[in-house]
C-alpha cells in the first residue's frame, strides 16, 4: 500500500473500521473451525480490503458498487406473497419473499408469513429474515419461531421512528409480562430484561398451549439503528453482533435464528452479511478469497434486496474489515469494541415522545403591514391547535392499534437512497417538521383571507357604489319620461 491510498486505508479503520499493521509481521496461529487458520493470511485479506474500501471512497464509487449489485441480483416468483389473501400480511406491498425460499407455516388453512429462509452452505449459517410484524401476524411470528426450532430474535429496528410505526409490540412489556396469541395457541413470559445503552437483551419463555411444551427464547433487541442509515460505528454493531454469537442461538444445533427490521432486508441484510463474511474469512484457508459483493448476491437469492443503500454497503466493508481483528486471536479487541460503543450508558426512552406543542400566541403581525391590520387568534383557531395536537400525539401513543385494511406503503429498495460519505444519522425529525408546519397554517390560512379581504375591499366597494349610481339613474329616467 503506497501513497495517499495507505493513509487512507488507516483513517478508514480505527474505531470507523481499522486494522493494526502490528499484524502483517505475526506467524502464530489459532485454530478455526475447519482447520489452521494463520493470523498472517487473515490480515493481508483485511488489508486487501482495506485497500479496496479506500480505494472505493477515494473516487466516491460506493453508489456505482451498490447498483451494479442491484443489477446483477437475481430475480425468482412471488407469486404466494401477491396473493388477495396475503395482501394484509405484508407491511410493504413491494417487499416479499421469494416463493422457493420463503418460510411455510405448518398450522391453518393459510401458510403465508413474510419470511425467508437464507441458507450459505459454506459458512455453514442460517438465517431467517422477515419484515416487523404487524398486529395481526404477531401470532405466526412466534408460531414461525416455534416450528422453526429458533431459539434467538435479532430485531433492528425499534417500535417507532420518527412518528411512523414500524413494528407491532410482539413481546411483553415489564410491566405486563405476559401476552396470549389466541390465533395460534401460544403464550409469550417475560422472564428477565438486559438493558444496555444501545441494545437490550430479553430473557423470554415461549409456550405451547397445546402440548404445554416450554421453551426459551432470547431476544436481542438493537435500538440505535436508524431506518435506511447505519450505526455510529463498527464497533457498537461489532460488539452487539458478538453478543449474539456468544450466547449459542446462532449455532447449527438450533434452528435458523429468525432477524427483522422493518421491511427484512435493510438492517438484517447488514447483520447477516457482516456475520458470513467473517465465518467465512475464518473459515477459508484463503480469507482473502471473501468477496463481500459475492456474498451479497449469493444472500439476494434468497431474498429481494437486501442491503438497501450504498451507505449500508459501506458500513459492511468497515464492520468485516474491523471484525477481522477478532478472527486474528486480539481478545482484546472485544473489549475495546465494549469500551468504544459507550454500552453501559444510559440507553435513550424506547418511544420518542411528541414534539413541544406550539406556544399560545395573542396576535401576530402579518408580513410586516401595520398594527391595525394584525390579526388574534380566536378560540376557534385555538380549537383547531388542540385537535391538531391531539391527533398527532395519538399517532404516537396509540402506535400498535393499525387496521389491516388499510392501503399497504411502498418500500422503495433502495431506488430512491441517497449517498452520503460520512455516515451521519438524520438530525431533524420529518415528524417534527410536520407538525410545525401544519401548526403554523392553521393560522396563516385565516390571515391570508384577511388578507385577501383586505386587498379586494376597495374594488368591491366601487363596484357596490357604482351599481348603485347606475341603478338610481335608470329609476329617475323611468319616473321622469315614463
Amino acid at each position: 500500500m503506497g501513497g495517499g491510498g495507505g493513509h487512507e486505508v488507516g483513517r478508514a479503520g480505527d474505531v470507523r473500521g481499522g486494522f493494526n499493521r502490528k499484524w502483517w509481521w505475526q506467524s502464530a496461529e489459532v485454530k478455526g473451525s475447519s482447520g489452521v487458520v494463520c493470523w498472517c493470511c487473515v490480515a493481508a485479506a483485511a488489508a486487501a480490503m482495506e485497500y479496496q474500501f479506500a480505494e472505493i471512497d477515494k473516487y466516491g464509487n460506493w453508489p456505482t458498487l451498490y447498483q451494479d449489485i442491484r443489477h446483477q441480483a437475481s430475480d425468482f416468483p412471488c407469486k404466494v406473497a401477491k396473493l388477495p389473501e396475503n395482501r394484509n400480511r405484508n407491511r410493504y406491498r413491494d417487499v416479499s419473499p421469494f416463493d422457493h425460499s420463503r418460510i411455510k407455516l405448518q398450522q391453518g388453512e393459510n401458510d403465508y408469513i413474510n419470511a425467508s429462509l437464507i441458507r450459505m452452505q459454506e459458512a455453514q449459517r442460517s438465517y431467517i429474515l422477515t419484515q416487523g410484524p404487524l398486529p395481526n401476524t404477531c401470532g405466526h411470528f412466534w408460531e414461525m419461531v416455534w416450528e422453526q426450532k429458533s431459539r434467538g430474535v435479532v430485531m433492528l429496528n425499534r417500535v417507532i421512528e420518527k412518528g411512523s410505526v414500524k413494528c407491532a409490540q410482539y413481546w411483553p412489556s415489564k410491566e405486563e409480562m405476559e401476552m396470549l396469541f389466541s390465533d395460534t395457541n401460544f403464550k409469550l413470559t417475560l422472564i428477565s430484561e438486559d438493558v444496555k445503552s444501545y441494545y437490550t437483551v430479553r430473557q423470554l419463555e415461549l409456550e405451547n398451549l397445546a402440548t404445554e411444551e416450554i421453551r426459551e427464547i432470547l431476544h436481542f433487541h438493537y435500538t440505535t439503528w436508524p431506518d435506511f442509515g447505519v450505526p455510529e460505528s463498527p464497533a457498537s454493531f461489532l460488539n452487539f453482533l458478538f453478543k449474539v454469537r456468544e450466547s449459542g442461538t446462532l449455532n447449527p444445533e438450533h434452528g435458523p435464528i429468525v432477524v427483522h427490521c422493518s421491511a427484512g432486508i435493510g438492517r438484517s441484510g447488514t447483520f447477516s452479511l457482516v456475520d458470513t463474511c467473517l465465518l467465512l474469512m475464518d473459515k477459508r484457508k484463503d480469507p482473502s478469497s471473501v468477496d463481500v459483493k459475492l456474498v451479497l448476491l449469493e444472500m439476494r437469492n434468497y431474498r429481494m434486496g437486501l442491503i438497501q443503500t450504498a451507505d449500508q454497503l459501506r458500513f459492511s466493508y468497515m464492520a468485516v474489515i474491523e471484525g477481522a481483528k477478532f478472527i486474528m486471536g486480539d481478545s482484546s479487541v472485544q473489549e475495546q469494541w465494549k469500551e468504544l460503543s459507550k454500552e453501559d450508558l444510559e440507553p435513550p426512552p424506547e418511544h420518542s415522545p411528541p414534539p413541544p406543542r406550539p406556544p399560545k400566541r395573542a396576535s401576530e403581525t402579518l408580513n410586516g403591514k401595520t398594527p391595525d391590520q394584525r390579526i388574534c387568534v380566536t378560540d376557534s383557531e385555538e380549537r383547531k391547535f388542540d385537535a391538531f395536537y391531539e391527533n398527532q400525539s395519538r399517532k404516537v401513543t396509540e402506535s400498535q392499534i393499525e387496521s389491516s385494511e388499510n392501503e399497504l406503503r411502498k418500500r422503495h429498495v433502495g431506488e430512491n437512497a441517497i449517498y452520503s460519505p460520512q455516515v451521519n444519522e438524520q438530525v431533524n425529525s420529518e415528524y417534527e417538521e410536520v407538525i410545525a408546519k401544519e401548526a403554523s397554517e392553521l393560522v396563516l390560512e385565516d390571515e391570508e383571507k384577511e388578507d385577501t379581504w383586505l386587498n379586494w375591499k376597495p374594488v368591491v366597494l366601487n363596484v357596490c357604489l357604482f351599481a348603485a349610481f347606475t341603478a338610481g339613474a335608470y329609476f329617475c329616467y323611468r319616473a321622469c319620461f315614463h
